[in-house]
């Protein structure tokens, strides 16, 4: 028959007025959960990396600053239609807000996250197949994107 480790009494900072609590720790574990770890006399050394700082000169990045605010100015100068900017740049922050409200309250609903997963899947696959498993396909795509990019920035040849 094994003999067992003796038990050793702690505290805990709760229990120091109702008296010692045991646990069942065996002595020779509760010293080596209390002993500090051992260190290696090179782990606190640092590695020797040499870094050079430079210093950039504050002209430098001042005369960029100018020159990139008076472009931005020069170019909010020749808008014709400023009002139209401004209304279209806040209905992008309201729609993005928008979108954000609309996608946390389709996440919380319990099987349609799940549902919506497996068809973007079911879409991926479809596209994959479509368009990039065959040569033919994929010389297709690259001329549908390119069409694309001709009539959006309007290089109609």
């Amino acid at each position: 028959m094994v003999a067992a480790a003796p038990l050793v009494t702690l505290r805990r900072p709760s229990a120091l007025l109702g008296g010692p609590v045991r646990y069942g720790l065996p002595a020779s574990r509760v010293a080596s959960l209390a002993a500090p770890l051992p260190r290696r006399a090179d782990s606190l050394k640092i590695s020797p990396l040499q870094l050079t700082a430079t210093r950039s000169s504050k002209e430098n990045s001042s005369s960029e600053d100018d020159e990139l605010l008076a472009d931005i100015r020069d170019k909010w100068d020749a808008l014709e239609n400023k009002s139209s900017l401004l209304l279209y740049s806040g209905g992008a922050i309201i729609a993005a807000w928008l979108s954000s409200v609309v996608v946390r309250a389709v996440g919380s609903v319990p099987l349609l996250p799940d549902l919506l997963e497996l068809v973007g899947l079911g879409y991926s696959g479809w596209f994959v197949y479509r368009y990039l498993l065959f040569q033919e396909n994929r010389k297709e795509l690259a001329n549908i994107i390119d069409d694309l990019k001709k009539r959006i920035t309007g290089d109609d040849e």
